[in-house]
């Protein structure tokens, strides 16, 4: 992994110096050109999470109020494996909306944005943007999206109220981790652990998390694993993700309704106290200050522990970002760039914290935290500063199998092992690398 730059260490400290967030003004105002963006309407897709929706209707808003001459409508697409069959099948049919959002990373690369995107390297606003953003939006040379969202952490969310209860301390081994959920299991009726397999995508935290531990026993395994050299198979470091998520179920950890349990119950029950340990994406932290404000200071944040407690730390993602397909064209294509300028931009880093509450530092230069953000981001924070805090996979290789949430809720319903659906994982896998034309595999 690369030694961070100036502007990304920035960004990494960012959550130091909360402070309200500046405002500012539309980065090329349409309206106000009175030419060739009137009358122009603009589809705009994002999925349906209602935090998605959130930040993608506050975004829409606070442009159309700078552009009364453009009409920005929000549309929405399931998560998961079927949110990204839809973008593709979309993309491929030239059906898509003139801006949608998506992942940025490895799933981008497997949109083939060369052929399917249009580029924005030389829009002004890239220059503003925190380089390892910019890397993971980029493809052969070239930059295709503007950030939606901040940084977030793949780590487990606890109620930090049943742990002062039972006298816990925040693990930093994998076996202080299941000391704690015994205690839990032991001395009160709530689940240990928090899984919620209705939608598949939340099954997968226990590996996609793990990641900073990968790095610490193998810091050269992105570039080994995108060569074709290493496996999740035949990694002991890769694989435990896997066997942690198995030993959970094993030992009766889990919510009893894991299998048909929402996002949104997990969310409940780690808020309420029915459930301590919930292994997810911190953009959660946004829904539970939304709904449940009044538990918020009792949530805290922490890496998946790993084996060494000199090297714990937590697994971190770039946002997601806005991109054009490139069958938006003319005045439309004029609107939209225009659109990603002013989602780049402190006016609308602004509108999204409006929107939502903000879980992590924005990757916009120029872009701040409100002062009230939940302390939660304040664990975050702290990974950060220490410098114990190591990109997820996807941000590292291009190599990312869509299958991963159908394997893991397998591992986590105990109807496959770890080491099985590991190997098929990275057939899974195989399939993309081959794909992208990459050679070792």
């Amino acid at each position: 992994m690369r030694k961070p730059t100036p502007r990304r260490t920035r960004m990494l400290i960012a959550l130091a110096t909360a402070a309200v967030v500046a405002t500012g003004c539309s980065a090329g105002s349409l309206g106000s050109s009175g030419g060739d963006g009137e009358g122009v309407a603009l589809s705009f897709l994002t999925g349906n999470n209602p935090d998605d929706v959130a930040l993608a209707e506050g975004l829409a808003e606070a442009y159309m109020a700078e552009n009364p001459d453009v009409n920005v409508e929000v549309q929405t697409r399931p998560g998961g494996t079927e949110g990204d069959n839809l973008v593709k099948t979309r993309l491929a049919t030239g059906d898509m909306a003139n801006v949608f959002v998506y992942n940025s990373g490895s799933l981008l690369q497997a949109l083939n944005p060369t052929q399917t995107l249009v580029p924005v390297t030389d829009q002004p606003w890239v220059a503003d943007l925190d380089q390892t953003f910019v890397d993971a939006v980029s493809a052969n040379g070239e930059v295709f999206g503007a950030p939606v969202g901040t940084v977030q952490a793949g780590a487990v969310m606890y109620n930090k109220a049943v742990y002062e209860q039972l006298g816990l301390e925040v693990p930093r081994t994998w076996d202080e981790f299941m000391a704690n959920n015994a205690v839990i299991a032991e001395r009160t009726d709530a689940a240990p652990v928090i899984q919620t397999y209705q939608e598949t995508w939340t099954s997968q935290l226990f590996v996609l998390g793990d990641f900073h531990n990968v790095l610490q026993a193998e810091p050269n395994f992105p570039e080994r694993y995108t060569a074709g050299e290493l496996k999740y198979a035949t990694s002991e470091a890769a694989l435990r993700g896997f066997q942690h998520q198995q030993a959970v179920h094993e030992a009766g950890y889990m919510n009893e309704d894991f299998a048909s349990a929402t996002y949104e119950e997990g969310l409940r029950m780690l808020a309420q106290g029915e459930g301590v340990h919930y292994p997810i994406l911190t953009s959660a932290l946004a829904e539970i200050v939304a709904s449940y404000p009044d538990a918020v200071d009792d949530i805290g944040v922490f890496g998946l522990p790993g084996p060494d407690p000199a090297t714990h730390g937590i697994t971190v993602w770039t946002p997601g970002a806005a991109y054009i397909p490139q069958t938006t064209e003319g005045a439309q294509r004029e609107a939209a760039l225009d659109f990603l300028a002013f989602i780049a931009s402190p006016a609308g880093c602004a509108a999204m914290t409006e929107a939502a509450t903000p879980v992590g530092p924005y990757v916009v230069e120029g872009c701040e935290l409100p002062a009230d953000v939940p302390p939660a981001v304040e664990d975050i924070r702290a990974y950060l500063e220490k410098g114990a805090a190591s990109p997820a996979l996807e941000f590292l290789s291009p190599v990312k199998g869509p299958n991963l949430e159908n394997l893991t809720v397998e591992v986590g319903s105990g109807i496959r092992s770890a080491e099985d659906a590991a190997a098929l994982y990275d057939q899974d896998v195989a399939q993309q690398a081959q794909q992208l034309g990459l050679e070792g595999w």
